[in-house]
């Protein structure tokens, strides 16, 4: 009924606006213009296309022509002429002000809309909204939350926007490949997620794919990270939280993957599960090196790269810059002030271990 009333009432002023024109050959005023942008807005409000209102406008305006005072009672072929005039004057711009009233509604309804979806996007993955709401608001969006989601996250060098053209890109790939398929691709914090059910797990390595490699003439990300499968509204932020984490990882043991799958970064969160044993490993096992000549750091490198290079000495050295010699000189050099020799299988374990635990502490650069 709304749609109608809409609808029939702006046929209904468009054709009384064409009658007093033909009959004063005037132009529209400044406030019936503003009347049928009113008109325009609320038909778009009431659901109907531009093209709907502007095909109903003309329809109404030809069906009512030849009774229009001005037209009907045209003397001549050259009176009718300047009736015509006015008529297609007053017609282009009672249609141009409807549009401009549909284009403003629209416009709004956009702006609601990703309102609505930015908070939408931050209480599902910082979980800060009631389960059951949120699982009724998802299905907007075209999520079932009941289901089991994966969340990927990527992230550039320079922060990702809502409109930035990569984003664009990476949504028409994915909705041209994959369609509407229970999925949602986003911005936060600068950072490009998408989230997707377990199902849709090819969704995710496409996602991947087109992040780090989008095409000529589009930045690629930097790196991307995928969480675990979890079910419900709670999975999604658990997800998104295991993507986050690997990406800081990776970033602060300065992995060289671009592409990170959180299950199998899990060694990393149980390391610091327990931070004060953790730091109280590295206190004690490389504390010590703080003592070499250049201090700890040098020497920590060298832990990491040998690990890294499966402790095969030519390629550790090729990886660190510098002669076998040299890493035969800071090996000797780790065995004398820590007391734990690397070709030893335990003390070795312990050695990457403390290593590990001393670049997620930012360890010699932040105290411990």
């Amino acid at each position: 009924m709304a749609e109608q009333a809409a609808a029939a009432e702006l046929a209904e002023q468009y054709v009384g606006m064409l009658a007093e024109v033909s009959r004063s050959g005037r132009r529209l005023t400044r406030v019936e213009v503003e009347s049928l942008r009113e008109l325009g807005e609320r038909g778009a409000e009431a659901g109907h296309g531009l093209r709907e209102l502007i095909a109903h406008c003309m329809g109404a305006g030809r069906k009512s022509w030849a009774r229009l005072p001005g037209v009907a009672g045209a003397d001549s072929t050259g009176e009718l002429r300047q009736v015509g005039e006015a008529l297609l004057l007053a017609v282009e711009t009672a249609l141009a002000a409807v549009g401009e009233g549909h284009e403003r509604a629209q416009r709004l309804a956009v702006r609601q809309e990703e309102a609505a979806r930015r908070e939408f996007i931050d209480d599902l993955l910082y979980g800060r909204s009631d389960l059951g709401t949120l699982a009724a608001r998802a299905e907007r969006f075209g999520l079932r939350l009941a289901r089991t989601h994966a969340v990927a996250v990527a992230v550039a060098p320079q922060p990702y926007g809502h409109v930035d053209p990569v984003v664009r890109r990476v949504e028409r790939e994915l909705t041209g490949r994959f369609g509407e398929r229970d999925v949602l691709l986003t911005t936060k914090d600068g950072r490009l997620v998408c989230v997707a059910p377990e199902s849709e797990h090819a969704v995710l390595d496409a996602f991947a794919r087109l992040a780090l490699h989008p095409g000529a003439g589009y930045p690629p990300a930097r790196r991307v990270a995928i969480g675990r499968r979890h079910s419900g509204a709670g999975g999604v932020v658990r997800s998104y939280e295991e993507a986050l984490d690997a990406l800081d990882f990776a970033d602060r043991l300065d992995l060289p993957a671009e592409l990170l799958n959180a299950e199998e970064l899990l060694v990393f969160p149980v390391l610091m599960r327990d931070r004060a044993a953790m730091a109280d490993l590295v206190r004690t096992v490389l504390g010590p090196l703080a003592a070499a000549r250049g201090g700890a750091g040098p020497l920590l490198d060298t832990i990491a790269v040998q690990a890294q290079a499966g402790y095969v000495n030519a390629e550790a050295a090729r990886r660190l810059g510098v002669s076998v010699r040299t890493l035969g000189y800071r090996t000797d050099r780790i065995k004398a002030l820590t007391g734990y020799d690397p070709a030893d299988a335990l003390h070795r374990y312990t050695l990457e271990t403390a290593a590990m635990g001393a670049r997620l502490l930012g360890w010699p650069g932040q105290p411990l």
